[in-house]
Parts: C-alpha cells; structure tokens; sequence
C-alpha cells in the first residue's frame, strides 16, 4: 500500500486534481493499483483564515510516512506576495531536497503543435532541471528600498554536490532509458563562475558514460533549436532558473501548459508530483480547465510508484481522447473539465476490462 499525499491547491487546482484522482480511483477499484490518498487542505484558504501556509511538523510527516505527494497548482490574487505558495511548493522542494525536477516534453498528437510539420517523434525528449539551488534560494535584499538610490541583489547558489548530482542523475537517466545523448546548457559566456561549475561537473561527470554523446548549448541557442529542430534533443540538463524557463516553451511545444505534468523527485525519499500550469483563480469552479496536465502528471506518479502497465494506460486514453476531440475547449474540444476527466476514466475502465 503506497501512502499519498493530496494538497488540491487553489483555483483550477482544485478542479483538475479532482480529475487526477478520479484516474486514481479507477485503478484502485479495476486496476490493482493499492493507494491510501490523504488529503490535506493547505492553501488560499487555510491561509487566509490561519496565517499558517504549511505547519513545519508536516516537513517530518511527509518525509517518514508518505511515498509521494499530489499537488495543485497554488496562488490566489488575496495574497499579492503569494507567500503562502511560496511556503508550501518552495519549502516542500527544499525541505524534501527534490533535487530532480522531471519534465517531460512529449507531443501526444501533431496537431497541439505549434511548430510547422513536427511529429511526436520529433518532440519528445526530457528536460531535467536543478530544483533546490539557483536563485531560487532567497540569497539577496533590499537596499535604500524606494528610493532613487534602491539597490537589488539576487545571488544564485550553485554547489559542486547539487550541479553534480542532478547531472549524474540525467546520465543515469539515459543510460536506463536507451537515450544516446545528454545536452546540457548554462550560460557560461556571461556567468563565468556558475558556468565553469556545470561545465567542468558536466565534462567529470560524462566521462563515466562514455557510449553517451554529450552537447553543450548556451541557453538562447538552446530555445532557438528547441524551436528549430527539437527532434535534435534526448535528455536536457540545466538549473534551476533556465530549467524554469525551457519546460514552459516545451509545454507549448507539445500543447501548452494545460498538457504538462512533472515531478519533484527525490530518488531516496518522498517525492512530489504537479501539474505545471498555473491556478488561473477566475477559471476556478467553472468547469473549463483542462485536466490532462493532471491526468499525465497521475501517469508519472503511477511509473514512479511502480505502476507502468497502469501509466502507458493513462496516456493512451489522453491520446484517443484528443483524437476523438473529447476534450476541453484550449485542445479544440467542447467537455468541461469533469466530463474530459469522464472520458479519460471510462477509456481506461475499458482498458482494464
């Protein structure tokens, strides 16, 4: 029995995680899948009434007695700073130490494909992003604020152990996967000492997997040819600001942010799972957001889990349902949100008969 975490979030979070679990719930009935779903209601509202974004006891929970969490995405325009997103997404990533952050950029049908003549063989690589340094950290401050004479200072922190391990992880990722290539991109040509890390990490690392092809792109060049010839790229390495930045123009390259899902992973832990798009607050509650972000982050869950009959089901009901154009009106459909979840649970009960 796999113990896990839900934290619905805010706005459509709260709408498509109902989705995901629905799949969930599909397995767990048909399918041999053995889950205990625990939710938890930490978000907007909990916020606003407690002050209280994530209790810090639940770091210690979640570490010794989850295998992993779901999560919506998080925000609510009542909180300008957002500090209770911050809190929770942020503080789970680093307390947690998810190193890995997992994305990836898989076309399902050539048509949610912006790019002129591109088929899902030519876009379908991963993107591994550096998830708990970078600037990410918080090093920096404010200085004579609001005056003519403020200052900003923002440091990015890069370590030999953090730049190494998500590296190795990528390379071990292809080696498992029968990738023949690792590209890496930073953007050393302006930031000299971070770049001189990854480069010489990069080089050290690669080394140890010498039938492993290994490139090295400064970040714009990479955008370019992410556009240009995607079908170029197998497993992407890059921090935490740049893997940001790159997977968000890889889930338009495969139908936008609503097709994206990803994972926060820790190999030796708990690790965390979400929908990369946003919590849109004024669409939530209206049944129009799209739940395959969330349906395909379930599917990434279900492989981690060590469920991967029950995953290669997932896709292949999303796969039909876009075909089909049973879906929500950004993919051409006209289901609202809980009628494409429907669609995507009976495709699978289907396939589970």
């Amino acid at each position: 029995m796999k113990k896990i975490a839900v934290i619905p979030g805010d706005g459509i979070g709260i709408d498509v995680t109902g989705e995901a679990l629905k799949v969930l719930n599909v397995f767990q009935e048909h399918g041999g899948v053995e889950l205990d779903l625990v939710h938890f209601d930490f978000g907007a509202e909990r916020y606003l009434k407690t002050g209280v974004s994530l209790p810090p006891e639940m770091i210690t929970e979640f570490r010794e007695n989850f295998d992993a969490i779901f999560i919506g995405a998080l925000g609510d325009p009542r909180i300008p700073d957002m500090a209770h997103a911050r809190d929770i997404l942020l503080g789970l990533r680093f307390n947690l130490d998810l190193y890995v952050n997992y994305r990836p950029v898989k076309l399902l049908d050539e048509k949610l494909c912006p790019l002129k003549d591109k088929t899902c063989k030519e876009v379908n690589f991963v993107v591994f992003r550096e998830n708990t340094e970078g600037t990410y950290v918080g090093i920096g401050g404010n200085f004579k604020t609001g005056t003519p004479d403020e200052v900003a200072v923002q440091e990015s922190l890069n370590t030999r152990k953090g730049v190494e391990r998500i590296i190795r992880y990528a390379f071990e990722y292809a080696q498992k996967n029968g990738h023949h290539k690792v590209t890496m991109s930073d953007k050393s040509n302006a930031m000299r000492f971070e770049g001189d890390l990854w480069q010489r990490a990069f080089q050290e690392v690669g080394e140890e997997y010498p039938e492993i092809e290994k490139q090295h792109l400064f970040v714009d060049a990479l955008v370019m040819q992410m556009v240009k010839r995607p079908e170029q790229f197998e497993v992407i390495v890059t921090c935490n600001m740049f893997g940001d930045i790159v997977t968000d123009l890889g889930a338009q390259l495969q139908g936008g942010l609503g097709m994206a899902g990803s994972g926060n992973i820790n190999p030796e832990g708990t690790s965390m799972f979400e929908p990369v798009h946003g919590s849109a607050p004024k669409y939530g509650g209206k049944n129009i957001a799209n739940p395959f972000g969330a349906i395909l982050t379930v599917q990434l869950m279900l492989e981690y889990l060590g469920y991967p009959s029950q995953a290669k089901m997932v896709e292949e009901a999303v796969i039909k349902a876009i075909r089909e154009n049973q879906t929500t009106r950004d993919l051409g459909g006209g289901l609202g949100t809980k009628e494409a979840g429907d669609y995507i649970c009976q495709e699978i009960k289907k396939r589970l008969s």
